[in-house]
């Protein structure tokens, strides 16, 4: 038997809320009612979205959805139903959708076919059945000020419980975490048994925290090494000197090279995200002229024009 999809169906993700679920459905249903649609397929596709609808719009249904995407797909696309399973799902509760209960598939019925008009709950018989908990994914924004130093920062994330009747219930956990210092954006943190509790006494599953950075208004990050745009004046660029540019723990003093230009990159060695090694902190140089010129500034420009009229920047284009 193959095994349908129901978030592909819908072109919802795993984590899609109620309300995504329902707009999907709407969108879709409209897309491919027979009675207006001119695709092919559109009756099929119609059954479709109407199955994946009635299961994923109803919480216990989903619940068990997902337990059986873990459990009974295969890597081929086939599925076979584990072991002990047993769906004692409400069928139909609140009514079906505008698919009707012959027009399933053999894949729905094969999870709540024998269950129209039950009560209870679903699942794998605990007592003959023992498996781990579910992994829980989550992501945790942080400023960059906080990755630098390292924090202790709260969470919040949703597990799935199995109640003594063997019903899914969702569930919401709140942990405080301490983030070591120098996390960088897309790093994970394992926090090993705060995932989903196992059933039939299996282990607990592991909570995965993903770092990722708010915007900062001067910084940006690659990796471990911090890049920071400094402008500098004309004359700072040509005469070369000593400027205070700051790094996100300090402020340090750089020396810009002579005959410097816009685009040039000068390394800060160990001024990125603290590690082993650390990361650096790059400064990307950026000529800038004043917005209104004196007129005294002007004639300067004018003689520095004259003296190096043999300059020409734009050379290589008429080479």
């Amino acid at each position: 038997m193959d095994f349908k999809d129901y978030y592909a169906v819908l072109g919802v993700s795993e984590s899609a809320s109620s309300e995504e679920i329902k707009k999907a459905y709407r969108k879709l249903a409209r897309k491919f009612h027979p009675d207006v649609s001119k695709e092919s397929d559109a009756e099929n596709r119609f059954k479709d979205i109407g199955e994946a609808y009635e299961v994923l719009r109803d919480p216990e249904k989903r619940a068990e959805y997902d337990q059986l995407r873990k459990y009974g797909a295969r890597e081929d696309g086939s599925f076979e139903p584990p072991p002990d399973w047993e769906s004692r799902s409400p069928f139909g509760a609140g009514g079906y959708t505008e698919t009707d209960a012959g027009q399933f598939s053999d894949f729905f019925e094969s999870i709540f076919g024998g269950a129209r008009g039950g009560a209870g709950g679903f699942g794998f018989r605990q007592q003959a059945r023992q498996g781990r908990g579910e992994d829980v994914h989550a992501r945790l924004a942080l400023f960059l000020e906080e990755a630098f130093n390292g924090c202790e920062k709260q969470i919040q994330f949703e597990v799935t419980e199995v109640s003594a009747d063997g019903r899914p219930v969702r569930r919401r956990k709140t942990l405080n975490v301490k983030i070591p210092a120098g996390m960088a954006p897309g790093q994970h943190i394992r926090l090993k048994g705060q995932g989903s509790p196992g059933f039939g006494g299996g282990p607990n599953g592991d909570l995965f925290i993903e770092v990722e950075y708010a915007p900062h208004p001067e910084f940006t990050v690659d990796g471990k090494d911090v890049i920071l745009t400094v402008p500098v004046a004309p004359w700072e660029a040509a005469l070369g000197g000593s400027i205070t540019v700051p790094t996100v723990g300090s402020r340090v003093s750089v020396k810009v090279p002579k005959g410097a230009s816009s685009g040039q990159k000068l390394r800060l060695k160990g001024k990125g995200l603290p590690g082993k090694p650390p990361g650096d902190q790059i400064v990307v140089l950026q000529v800038v002229l004043p917005r209104h010129l004196s007129d005294k500034a002007e004639s300067l420009f004018k003689e520095l024009a004259d003296e190096e009229k043999a300059f020409n920047p734009r050379a290589r284009f008429h080479a």
